[in-house]
């Protein structure tokens, strides 16, 4: 059993153009089913105003982001500063005596479509490979997986259906929550689905 950062990112949307503008990340153990929230970091993420973006933006984002966008563009860190806060919280003592010498892995519901890209592109190639292993857990990914298998029903890949399974309500599209939930549905199934 592993120990991770389980992280999460809103966004402007998720075209190669986008812009992160919310990020979340908190230490969580598999073994001993902990999240560890005195372990953790939040940003918001300097953008343009939701009037500038707008044009560009889909529907969904529209209708659902235009607080959380006006929130990153008041308040929001500019990126440099916010890859310079990361780091602090990375190079923390509490946060090297967690995951110890390995690299830290990486976990979240899809990382691989969303959280990579954005992370290696804003963050660099090489400033990500310093702290973060090459292997990562993608929550989505695994539940595919799942289904496969048996473990979970079918139609249960994504977060939203996952939530509702589980009777945790709906998705957050908050960072900090979001990164949270994640790791509480994938130790449910972990639990559920211990041998005997």
């Amino acid at each position: 059993m592993n120990k991770y950062l389980s992280i999460d990112i809103e966004a402007t949307g998720l075209k190669e153009n986008c812009y992160m503008i919310e990020f979340a990340a908190v230490a969580i153990d598999a073994h001993t089913k902990i999240i560890d929230e005195n372990i953790s970091f939040h940003s918001y993420i300097r953008c343009p105003s939701f009037e500038d973006l707008k044009p560009s933006l889909d529907q969904w984002v529209i209708e659902n982001n235009k607080e959380l966008i006006t929130e990153a563009h008041s308040h929001g860190l500019p990126l440099s500063q916010f890859k310079k806060n990361f780091e602090t919280f990375l190079e923390n003592d509490e946060v090297k005596n967690f995951f110890g010498k390995e690299k830290i892995i990486l976990f979240g519901k899809s990382m691989n479509a969303i959280d990579l890209p954005f992370m290696n592109r804003d963050l660099g190639w090489e400033w990500m490979r310093t702290y973060f292993s090459h292997r990562v857990l993608d929550f989505t990914s695994t539940c595919y997986s799942f289904v496969d298998i048996g473990i979970l029903p079918q139609g249960m890949e994504s977060g939203s259906a996952l939530m509702k399974h589980f009777g945790m309500g709906e998705v957050a599209h908050t960072a900090l929550e979001d990164a949270i939930n994640t790791a509480k549905m994938y130790f449910r199934i972990l639990e559920e689905k211990k041998p005997s």
